[in-house]
């Protein structure tokens, strides 16, 4: 057990660097689509992937408002 103390310091920051890594990530690619769907929303001619989703949405509130 030579290596006990470095290689579980070096495996905890290669973990903690590759989740901190993968949250960056996933946040980036959040915030593109969220900045896409608010400039789809903000378009004068709504794209049709926006109408098919604004329609489902309001199909479930009314689904939601008989139950």
């Amino acid at each position: 057990m030579n290596f006990g103390p470095a290689a579980l310091i070096g495996l905890a920051c290669g973990f903690f660097w590759g989740i901190g890594c993968s949250l960056a990530i996933l946040y980036s690619i959040y915030l593109g689509g969220y900045r896409r769907g608010i400039e789809d929303s903000m378009a004068e001619v709504k794209p049709e992937r926006y109408r098919r989703a604004l329609h489902k949405i309001e199909l479930n509130r009314e689904k939601a408002s008989r139950q």
